[in-house]
């Protein structure tokens, strides 16, 4: 029976784009969790370990198992409970683990767990890394301590102060305190429930919380954050007269914002606001971004003397090109702002800060900063793809595109000399390629994402004839 589960997990592996996933007791089994979480142990050679998961109503148990499995192969574990992955990452850092772990699905629905490693940086292992954990798990290598040398588990209540005081040293505390901004914030009954409201309030916020309570059924609204499921959000800041709305995903470590007039912004909105504000500062840096991301960033790049490195979609992957050239900032179009020296990973809490940061030394209102910024239409399209066929259709398409000089680190990025731009990616999780189409009204976007999947659509019926 093990090796027919071996063999199948073994196709599809464990580690998708951000950790293992999975329905719990479907796919995520507790068996699973206990036995990956020795391999992990044994991949980090049995030293300190930092243990934190979300708010979902499976964590308890999953954290109790996956401290268990680490302590049977002989690590130290430091329990520090319910947090937001964030702050997880930073405290694997702060503390000098050999490694964490992550108790937490993200964003999806409350069905789902999961299980994200971190390497002794903060940083999320790497693809290779993981690779390493992932024969250890279907080897079952793992190595068991001997009965005097199983690890402890201690419970550790320190960290969320360390965490917080870190985010404002990043930004002018008093400066935001002398504004006296109010801001309405909705966790979503996620954990960042336990940590952007106080930082706010820190900062000399009036802070206004709705879905507030850490509620791993998500009641208040799906776990992550869209412009039409924040609707209350948008009522409160209107009727409050707020500042701005922030709302966070269900680990906290993505956000996306609401202007004053209730208006919600999609991910891309704010970075772009964040990143002009960083090179408007730093002229000439460099910054980390997915070529998922707007061509609003390349404008305002080209008009601050800014510089982008793309990298592959996956915060994972910004996260290590932002450690590898050193670059202080990070932003990915879903909502995720990584700032490195807090910490290189997406953390909605320091996303919160720097728009108060900015607002508080700006002399114009959250919409006027958005509105005064490049703004582009995008259009979406997904076009069912066999999984067996997605290489050989990209490599058609990056021939047919080859004379736009395409970026094809990760699908095909063709940014056109009319304003438009074009993103083909195979999904890693999903039997279809995602089209993304960027342009300055919506029937433009449209005409080309229409183009595009047609293209792709007619190479992949030739490929499957083919077969």
């Amino acid at each position: 029976m093990w090796s027919r589960m071996a063999a199948v997990l073994d196709e599809r592996r464990l580690f998708g784009t951000n950790g293992v996933r999975g329905i719990v007791n479907k796919d995520l089994t507790l068996d699973l969790v206990l036995e990956l979480s020795q391999a992990i142990g044994t991949f980090f050679k049995g030293g300190k370990m930092v243990v934190g998961s979300d708010g979902r109503t499976s964590s308890p148990a999953l954290r109790n198992l996956a401290m268990g499995g680490l302590a049977s192969v002989g690590c130290k574990v430091h329990d520090i409970g319910q947090a937001p992955t964030p702050m997880i990452d930073f405290l694997t850092r702060a503390w000098k683990a050999a490694g964490g772990v992550a108790v937490t699905a993200s964003h999806n629905p409350p069905e789902y767990n999961g299980i994200k490693t971190i390497a002794s940086d903060g940083i999320e292992t790497d693809r290779h890394e993981e690779l390493e954990i992932e024969k250890i798990y279907f080897s079952r290598s793992w190595k068991r301590a001997d009965w005097d040398r199983v690890g402890d588990v201690v419970r550790a209540e320190t960290g969320l102060r360390e965490y917080l005081d870190s985010i404002k040293k990043q930004v002018d505390v008093e400066k935001i305190r002398s504004r006296r901004l109010t801001v309405a914030v909705d966790p979503g009954n996620g954990v960042a429930a336990l940590t952007t409201p106080i930082l706010l309030s820190e900062l000399g916020c009036r802070v206004l919380t709705i879905n507030g309570n850490v509620d791993g059924t998500f009641p208040g609204r799906p776990s992550e954050p869209r412009p039409e499921t924040i609707s209350s959000l948008k009522d409160l800041v209107k009727s409050a007269e707020a500042d701005f709305g922030v709302a966070l995903d269900g680990d906290g470590d993505r956000a996306i914002f609401v202007d004053e007039a209730g208006e919600a912004h999609w991910g891309d909105r704010t970075l772009a606001l964040i990143v002009d504000n960083y090179w408007s500062q730093k002229p000439g840096s460099t910054i980390v971004t997915p070529v998922s991301s707007s061509r609003a960033i390349q404008e305002i790049a080209d008009a601050r003397n800014g510089k982008i490195v793309w990298t592959r979609v996956g915060s994972v992957d910004v996260s290590h090109k932002m450690i590898e050239i050193g670059a202080e900032l990070g932003a990915e179009e879903n909502g995720g702002i990584f700032y490195a020296p807090h910490i290189a990973v997406r953390d909605g809490s320091i996303a919160s800060a720097l728009i108060a940061n900015i607002l508080a030394k700006a002399s114009q209102p959250l919409s006027k900063l958005l509105s005064a910024l490049p703004s582009y239409q995008l259009a979406k399209e997904r076009v069912p793809c066999p999984n067996h066929l997605k290489k050989e259709v990209l490599d058609d398409l990056r021939d047919r595109t080859s004379r736009y000089n395409p970026e094809t680190i990760d699908g095909v990025k063709i940014w056109f000399e009319d304003e438009t731009s074009l993103l083909v990616r195979p999904s890693g999780t999903e039997p279809i390629f995602r089209v993304f189409a960027e342009a300055k009204s919506a029937s433009a976007a449209r005409d080309l994402a229409d183009q595009y999947k047609a293209i792709l659509s007619g190479i992949i019926r030739e490929k499957d004839r083919g077969a």
